[in-house]
C-alpha cells in the first residue's frame, strides 16, 4: 500500500504538487475564518430557562415553578441532563444537551416545551430563556467616567442609551449593566391614613396601575375633518403620580398624596461596583453570542463605543475595565513567536543533517502545509485558535519533520547500497 502510494506520487508530482497548493490556500482561508480567543471553550452546550418571582422562598419558588419546568423539560429530544437551583425569588434551570446539538436548535425546543409548561405555573409566572451565549462570553466590560452625573442618571443613560446600541453589534447576545441605581417613584403609604380612608394597598396598587396608560378612541368627524380621539395617561412627573385619585371619602376624592409620599428613588441593591477603589461606577458586561470570533467582536464593540461617544452627554466618557483581546493578542504572539523560531530552528537542524538543500526543502516544505491541514480541521470541527490549540500545533512541529527525516535518510542509505554493490541490478530501491 505504501510502496503503490508512493510510487504514484513519483509519477505523478505534479498532480501531488497542485495537491499540497490547494490544501495550502484551503488551510490559508481556513486561518481567517477561524474564531480567535486567548481560552477554548470548554463549558457544556446548554440553554438556560430562568423565572423570576419576587418575595417568595426558596422552597416556594422550588415547588411552584422549578419542579413544573423540569418534568416537562425532560422530555426534549437529545438531552444529556437536566439541572437546576432554586433560590429566593429566582429558579435557574440548566437544559444539557448533547455536544453535536445545534444550539438554536435547542433553545426551539425549549422554548416550544415553555409555552406548554406555562400553564402549570402561577399566574403572571413567565419563564424567559437565558441568552444564548456560554461561561467565557463575557469579553469586554467597560464603565462611565461622569464626574457631574449622579449615579441614577448615569445608570439610566446606561440602560436607554448605551445597552440598546451596543446589543446592535453584530456577535454581542447582551449587554448587562451593573452599578448606580435604577430610577423609580417611590409610594410611601402611611397605614393609619389607609385605614381611616379605608383604602386597600391592592387599590393603591391597581389604581397606580391603570392610571399609567395611554388609551386609544374612535375617529370623530366634524366640519368635513376626522380627529382621531385618543387619552394621554403615561405618567412623567412625580405630581402626576400624587393626583392620582384612589377613591372618595364623604364625597370627596382621596387621592395619593392624601394617603402617603411619593419620591424618587432607587430599586433595592444587593452590592455595588467599584473601580480600582476610587468609587462607585456605572458600566456594563459585553457578553459575546455562541461560536463568535471573539477577537473580532471586541473590535466591533470598540468602534461601536467610538460612535456612541458622538451623543454623550458632555463630560461623560467611556473607561475600559476588561478587555480580552489584550490577552487573545499576547497569547497568540507568544505561540506564533514560538511556532516560527521552531520553524527555523527545525529547517537550520535539517540542513545541517542533510547538507543537500533540494531534500531538506522537500521536508521543510512538509511544515506550512501541514500546519495549514492542522487549521482545516480546526475550522472543520469548530475548534477555535486558542492558546491549548496553538500550543499543540506548536509542540508537533518537531514531530512533522520526523517521517520526512527518516524517509530521507532511508532514501540516502538504500542509495549508497545501490552505488556500493557489485550487483546493484538485485537491490531493492
Amino acid at each position: 500500500m505504501v510502496q503503490s502510494l508512493i510510487k504514484f506520487s513519483i509519477h505523478n508530482r505534479f498532480l501531488i504538487l497542485l495537491l499540497a497548493g490547494g490544501l495550502f490556500v484551503w488551510g490559508v482561508m481556513a486561518v481567517q475564518r477561524n474564531p480567535i480567543d486567548a481560552i477554548p471553550d470548554l463549558s457544556e452546550n446548554q440553554v438556560i430557562v430562568f423565572t423570576e418571582w419576587m418575595g417568595r422562598s426558596p422552597q416556594l419558588i422550588e415547588d411552584q415553578i422549578t419542579y413544573p419546568l423540569v418534568s416537562n423539560l425532560q422530555g426534549i429530544p437529545r438531552i444529556k441532563t437536566i439541572r437546576a437551583a432554586s433560590m429566593f425569588a429566582m429558579s435557574f434551570v440548566y437544559v444539557i444537551f448533547e455536544d453535536d446539538v445545534d444550539i438554536y436548535w435547542a433553545r426551539t425546543r425549549v422554548l416550544e416545551r415553555l409555552n406548554y409548561a406555562q400553564r402549570l405555573l402561577p399566574t403572571g409566572i413567565t419563564p424567559a430563556l437565558g441568552p444564548d451565549a456560554t461561561g467565557v462570553g463575557q469579553v469586554f466590560w467597560y464603565h462611565l467616567n461622569a464626574p457631574n452625573m449622579d449615579l441614577g442618571e448615569q445608570r439610566a443613560l446606561q440602560d436607554w442609551y448605551i445597552k440598546l446600541a451596543l446589543q446592535t453589534v453584530k456577535g454581542v447576545a447582551e449587554v448587562a449593566s451593573f452599578g448606580g441605581f435604577e430610577k423609580q417613584y417611590q409610594i410611601v403609604l402611611d397605614p393609619i391614613k389607609l385605614q381611616y380612608y379605608n383604602i386597600s394597598l391592592m387599590d393603591v396598587m391597581n389604581k397606580v396601575k391603570t392610571n399609567n396608560n395611554d388609551v386609544g378612541g374612535r375617529k370623530f368627524e366634524m366640519s368635513d375633518m376626522g380627529y382621531i380621539i385618543r387619552g394621554l395617561g403615561y405618567l412623567k412627573k412625580k405630581e402626576d403620580v400624587e393626583i392620582i385619585a384612589l377613591g372618595e371619602y364623604k364625597g370627596i376624592p382621596v387621592r395619593v398624596k392624601d394617603v402617603g409620599t411619593v419620591q424618587m428613588g432607587g430599586d433595592q441593591r444587593l452590592g455595588i461596583f467599584d473601580a480600582n477603589g476610587e468609587g462607585e461606577v456605572v458600566g456594563g458586561m459585553v457578553v459575546m453570542r455562541y461560536g463568535q470570533n471573539a477577537d473580532e467582536v471586541i473590535k466591533a464593540v470598540k468602534v461601536k463605543i467610538k460612535e456612541i461617544q458622538t451623543g454623550m452627554p458632555e463630560g461623560v466618557t467611556f473607561a475600559t475595565s476588561y478587555d480580552r483581546s489584550g490577552l487573545i493578542e499576547a497569547a497568540l504572539e507568544n505561540v506564533k513567536g514560538k511556532i516560527e523560531e521552531e520553524m527555523i530552528v527545525v529547517s537550520l537542524v535539517v540542513l545541517l543533517f542533510l547538507f543537500h538543500w533540494r531534500s531538506a526543502m522537500s521536508i521543510i516544505i512538509q511544515i506550512p502545509i501541514t500546519l495549514a491541514i492542522s487549521f482545516i480541521l480546526l475550522d472543520a470541527f469548530g475548534i477555535s485558535s486558542n492558546l491549548m490549540s496553538l500550543t499543540g500545533i506548536a509542540l508537533a512541529i518537531g514531530v512533522i519533520v520526523d517521517n520526512g527525516i527518516i524517509m530521507s535518510e532511508n532514501a540516502y542509505r538504500r542509495l549508497s547500497e545501490w552505488q556500493n554493490s557489485d550487483n546493484p541490478e538485485n537491490i531493492d530501491i
